[in-house]
């Protein structure tokens, strides 16, 4: 099955290591696909990432959404060690 792709700032994490999932570039790649966030729902996210050479590249991981019982806020659990660049892909 083929998660769907969706932009998330690797740099807006709570204080669990959690990804926020509240930026415009999260909200217009869910409202493309017709998604909604739900508790549980995988995706692959995505992120900018410049590359040592000066070239630009994405960082990729997978993640599962989680809703934040406290503020009601959208948020992506994810290995932070299982962060990869789109080329290692």
């Amino acid at each position: 099955m083929q998660l769907p792709r969706v932009y998330a700032d690797f740099r807006n994490s709570d204080e669990r290591g959690r990804l926020r999932l509240d930026r415009p570039g999260t909200r217009e790649d869910l409202a493309r696909q017709g998604l909604a966030l739900a508790e549980g729902l995988p995706l692959l996210l995505y992120g900018d990432d410049t590359q040592p050479d000066g070239t630009s590249g994405e960082l990729v991981v997978e993640g599962v959404v989680e809703a934040d019982a406290a503020t009601g806020a959208w948020l992506a659990r994810l290995d932070w060690n299982a962060i990869r660049h789109e080329s290692e892909r």
